[in-house]
């Protein structure tokens, strides 16, 4: 239990501290008009009250990634305390903050316009593709967490296909119409709900007399059951993403920017919500890791989805344990719903489509859904389909954050505040090597199975220094055309 409450005050106090100093660097000015208040469109430009704002970029950025991510994050043991802790401080609220705010200083473009202001016109066409690929992952794995939920927990016996189709249909809804038609006045009681639910976990904590948790001095060896192919870095490192840090976050954050009605929102509403996702992340390894650690017998075969059934109705009543499986179907499906509309604003920023007739959305959401709507049926037609989208989501997020820190590190840089990119320059240089390392070490998704697991760390270790020490060479060329 004071393993749990040092790290929650860690956290709190990165938000007071850290985000302050990050938002002296960045330069925020609260006269500076915001896009949302410069040309409200009614679809996408639409100024919102800030709390609204909070609760929205809060629930579009958790999904079940600091749920479910977190749960498969502590079978590694106490070291994923730490990396929640110290990467959500150091690496995920600032990723999401500086990213969120060059988006607002830029009139909301996306974030493969992002990566084009600060690294180049080769890499915004690259990564405008590799981004809406992305996103169709994620409304296709975001799809199977609550079907699966919904049919063991309220409805068994349905056939599993037809949450799926429901929920899909609910996506296309929520992408097309203006962003305070549905999101803007669903999302908030979601996101109550979801904070509800860590509550009682955390109230669990305190009132449960059997319930102790797991303390960092209990040992940070690899717990994992097939700790061999599994070593804590970089598998760790990737497990758990949206609880320290996501590049899928960063395609969420233009969406708020472009509601926000004064700069001062940002540190709240970016760096504050990441730090919210770390508070409910920590909660769920916590818990996670006590069942891992005390009761192995109910975790084994159990993906991350299964143990969030399993805590609940060990620790729960049944209202309750409904109440926290519908807070876990709620994030899943608000983060599906969002990540399609990014894509849908992605597509028509690289297209130059304007957004404002319906037409024209669905001209552009059409091919999005089917290209989801795809990858669906195979996740339903194969045995490991579901595992093998996440595998390469989970991977693919990681190269997304990649991408965004070098862009704020590129951003930083042309500010003239050369100190200031270390800030964002060693988080940078670490998550290109845990990348690096993940393709080159794990069994399934990279080339473990045929390079010894030695040899990988070391050529991670070289693509990571090869790739920092080309840095200055793209700062100086675009230092030529300085962005202000």
């Amino acid at each position: 239990m004071i393993t749990f409450i040092v790290a929650v005050v860690l956290l709190l106090l990165g938000y007071w501290l850290y985000s302050k100093l990050i938002e002296r660097i960045i330069g925020v000015d609260p006269k500076r008009t915001t896009p949302a208040v410069a040309h409200p469109d009614g679809v996408d430009y639409v100024p919102m009250k800030p709390w609204r704002i909070f609760l929205i970029q809060f629930l579009n950025i958790a999904g079940v990634g600091p749920i479910c991510g977190a749960i498969m994050g502590a079978q590694f043991g106490t070291a994923s305390f730490l990396w929640i802790v110290f990467g959500c401080i150091f690496a995920g609220a600032v990723h999401d903050f500086v990213s969120g705010f060059i988006s607002l200083r830029h009139n909301g473009i996306s974030l493969p316009s992002i990566h084009g202001k600060y690294l180049g016109r080769r890499v915004k066409n690259f990564m405008a593709y590799f981004t809406i690929i992305l996103m169709v992952l994620v409304g296709a794995v975001f799809v199977k967490t609550p079907a699966q939920l919904i049919v063991d927990s309220f409805t068994p016996g349905w056939p599993l296909w037809i949450w799926p189709a429901i929920i899909f249909a609910y996506y296309l809804v929520a992408t097309l119409l203006p962003i305070d038609k549905v999101i803007g006045k669903i999302y908030p009681i979601f996101g109550f709900l979801l904070l509800a639910m860590a509550l009682m976990l955390v109230v669990a904590f305190f009132v449960l007399p059997e319930v102790h948790l797991v303390e960092i001095w209990d040992g940070l060896e690899n717990r994992h059951p097939k700790a061999e192919t599994n070593p804590i870095f970089p598998m760790m490192f990737v497990s758990i993403a949206c609880g320290a840090i996501s590049g899928f976050h960063a395609t969420q954050s233009p969406l708020m920017a472009r509601c926000m009605v004064n700069e001062k929102q940002a540190r709240p509403i970016f760096y504050g919500a990441m730090i919210a996702e770390g508070i409910v992340a920590l909660i769920w390894a916590a818990a996670a890791a006590y069942f891992f650690h005390e009761k192995p017998e109910l975790c084994l075969g159990k993906g991350g989805d299964d143990m969030v059934g399993v805590i609940c109705k060990e620790w729960f009543p049944y209202a309750l344990a409904v109440i926290s499986i519908l807070g876990v179907i709620c994030a899943a499906i608000t983060s599906g719903d969002t990540a399609l509309r990014s894509a849908r604003l992605i597509v028509a920023e690289q297209f130059h489509i304007d957004q404002k007739p319906m037409g024209k959305r669905v001209a552009v959401a059409l091919p999005i859904f089917a290209l989801a709507g795809g990858l669906l049926i195979y996740a339903f037609s194969d045995a490991d389909g579901f595992q093998t989208i996440w595998r390469y989501f989970a991977w693919s997020n990681q190269i997304l954050a990649v991408f965004t820190l070098w862009a704020i590190t590129s951003f930083l840089a042309l500010k003239g505040n050369y100190k200031a990119t270390f800030m964002t320059l060693l988080p940078a240089n670490f998550m290109t090597y845990i990348c690096a390392c993940f393709i080159l070490v794990a069994q399934k998704e990279g080339f473990g199975s045929i390079i010894p697991q030695s040899t990988g760390y070391i050529l991670a270790g070289v693509i990571t220094v090869v790739g920092g020490s080309i840095a200055p060479f793209w700062l100086k060329i675009f230092k030529r055309n300085k962005i202000k």
